[in-house]
């Protein structure tokens, strides 16, 4: 009762005390907490932007569910990075080799500034976006851009001011370094421990990004491939000294020990299973290539802005709105493949006759040009898609045998195949005309474009 005094007291002299902690509800992770300088750079453009982008570009015209936002998954890879962060810095890990790689890990202030860097770094990883993701990206944006560079220019010119109000000071380069990776930052110089961090958000083997991702798409499209055990792999992650040959030289990485192999498995097996039956789903690709091909009639230029601000203020928002206008206006550019996205007409996949493969090892481009030419441009399409799989390696800590290689002592992630999946489609209307014209004519087809290779 005396504390409801206090309360009250308080509250009627107008008094406000500051919340330092701030939780967010999240299906995932049950809550994201964040301090008061965090909650501030969540509030700011570049983030809030995010609640208006899809996670899963227009997968919601398959899997109904899959309306969340990248706003939520942001949050999400912030919370999994403090906690990878704590894993491979804490006592339990071995601190002996972290200190080699950052000298300053048992220096408490150190240690805190660079976890509120991963923090931060995570969060804004995924500013850069396009509207739907990543559904148009690279054909969309001029040469030598991407989400990622996006991303970096967004810190350093429109979150800097937050970065450096903060208590202490946070470096606006570091947040962006460690945000998107060495292979994205090109010709930016990394120490090993920025590697290391980076490695955390978006490592191919262990990034917080791919880990929230899969459990977060799985959630919301309603399928049970994305689900492994998260918890129990974050516990077992080691910064460890790694060479993948012989001929490299060693370097740290982000590793596990022998107990978290099989969550290490469960990861790789879950993103094999979501790629194969979600990311390369059939009818999910063909709407990513018909909104890359309103985009590109419909965009001034034919390409997104990368001026920062005209990049803020376009969203999933605006191309939905425009896509609903131009499908009522034959006369708009775009009309015939915004047609397609408001009324969900989409392209049919045509399967080609198996004699096709006995002739030419890879036919599809051949029978795609010909299909062009017989049919017309906008009555065929072409998608292609490729991953590796499970074939990938990193450091696995063994007591008594010291630091080896994932794939020799896991036949599992020896045995994962690549994904590979090249669909030809075309227009419902023409389906049974365009099967049966190939079925007539393949052989002709690809006997003809053999002897013109020849000669």
């Amino acid at each position: 009762m005396l504390h409801w005094h206090v309360c009250v007291h308080a509250f009627d002299k107008g008094w406000q005390v500051a919340k330092r902690q701030h939780e967010f509800c999240d299906p995932i992770h049950d809550f994201v907490r964040v301090d008061s300088d965090e909650r501030k750079v969540i509030d700011s453009p570049p983030l809030q932007r995010l609640r208006h982008i899809h996670q899963l570009a227009m997968t919601f015209l398959v899997y109904p569910g899959a309306t969340h936002r990248r706003f939520e998954h942001s949050l999400g890879t912030m919370e999994l990075a403090g906690r990878v962060y704590d894993a491979v810095t804490g006592p339990s890990a071995t601190r002996d080799y972290v200190r080699e790689v950052f000298p300053g890990v048992d220096d408490e202030q150190q240690r805190l500034y660079w976890r509120r860097v991963v923090r931060l770094a995570a969060l804004c990883h995924d500013i850069g976006h396009l509207p739907f993701s990543h559904a148009a990206e690279h054909e969309l944006l001029p040469d030598g851009w991407s989400h990622e560079r996006l991303s970096m220019e967004l810190i350093l010119s429109h979150l800097s001011c937050l970065f450096d109000a903060m208590t202490p000071p946070v470096k606006a380069d570091h947040v962006a370094k460690v945000a998107v990776g060495p292979k994205k930052a090109k010709d930016v110089p990394f120490s090993a421990w920025e590697s290391i961090l980076a490695e955390i958000i978006v490592g191919d083997a262990f990034g917080v990004d791919r880990i929230d991702y899969l459990l977060r798409d799985s959630l919301h499209v309603g399928v049970p491939y994305g689900n492994f055990g998260h918890h129990r792999l974050i516990d077992t992650l080691r910064v460890l000294p790694f060479s993948p040959d012989t001929t490299s030289r060693i370097v740290p990485s982000l590793g596990v020990e022998l107990g978290g192999l099989q969550s290490a498995e469960a990861l790789l097996m879950a993103r094999y299973f979501m790629y194969s039956q979600v990311y390369f789903h059939r009818v999910r690709m063909i709407y990513d290539q018909h909104l890359i091909d309103f985009l590109v009639e419909w965009l001034e230029g034919d390409r997104f802005s990368i001026d920062m601000n005209t990049h803020l203020s376009m969203t999933d928002n605006e191309v939905t709105t425009e896509i609903l206008k131009v499908a009522r206006d034959k006369a708009r550019p775009g009309h015939h493949w915004a047609k397609r996205l408001a009324n969900r007409e989409h392209f049919r996949v045509l399967h080609l006759p198996p004699q096709g493969y006995d002739i030419n090892p890879d036919p599809i481009n051949i029978i795609y040009t010909t299909l062009q030419d017989q049919f017309g441009v906008y009555k065929i399409s072409i998608v292609k898609r490729k991953d590796e799989g499970g074939k990938i390696e990193f450091p696995v800590y063994t007591e008594g045998q010291g630091v080896t290689s994932s794939i020799t002592e896991s036949e599992v992630l020896q045995r994962l195949p690549e994904i590979v999946r090249d669909y030809i489609y075309v227009d419902g209307a023409i389906l049974k005309d365009a099967k049966r014209w190939l079925e007539r004519g393949i052989e002709t087809i690809l006997d003809t474009e053999l002897e013109e290779r020849e000669e």
